[in-house]
């Protein structure tokens, strides 16, 4: 069993994240994933979390994730609101990140994760999407990280956001494959 959790803040599309994660590893892995969103107060900008359980066997359980194998953040900013990125992690949880800049990834390494995967998520997004909605981009970087693969990750997002969108998503997912960097 890998469990998988993703911060944010409203409106960058942690839920739809986790959904097409779970897509991904279930439609073209052959493996099974439970997807459970954590909305907050439900307002752009307000902290939301999603947890995903991804196994060879039938997800059973239905609850948030504790101990994480997996973390990805896609604002660094969720630790003005506090935040605890780092709960429950153990000393092989993995880190992917939606920073580049030396001092945010510093942050986040007294944390304690054992690896960080990091790139540009917004930015690539931006440029791929015309919208600073990173959660198509940042799983590109969560297939560098061995979780699932790149090319499951284009189909989902291809499926999930349709043949444009999609596309769009796909490239910008793949670039962030490409040129994420390992710390």
């Amino acid at each position: 069993m890998i469990k998988v959790k993703f911060y944010g803040t409203g409106g960058q599309g942690i839920v739809t994240a986790g959904k097409v994660l779970s897509q991904a590893v279930s439609l073209y892995e052959g493996k099974y994933a439970i997807t459970v969103p954590a909305y907050g107060h439900e307002r752009r900008g307000a902290p939301v979390n999603t947890s995903i359980i991804i196994d060879s066997e039938p997800v059973l359980v239905n609850s948030f994730v504790y101990e994480p194998d997996y973390v990805m953040v896609l604002d660094p900013g969720v630790l003005i609101h506090k935040v605890d990125v780092g709960a429950g992690i153990h000393k092989d949880s993995v880190l992917v990140l939606n920073a580049v800049d030396p001092g945010i990834v510093e942050k986040f390494r007294g944390f304690g994760f054992k690896t960080i995967y990091c790139a540009d998520g917004t930015g690539i997004a931006l440029h791929h999407i015309g919208l600073p909605i990173p959660n198509g981009s940042m799983l590109g970087v969560l297939a560098a990280a061995g979780l699932v693969s790149i090319d499951s990750i284009e189909k989902a997002l291809i499926d999930s956001f349709g043949q444009k969108a999609g596309e769009k998503n796909a490239k910008a997912a793949r670039e962030c494959y490409e040129n994420h960097q390992k710390v």
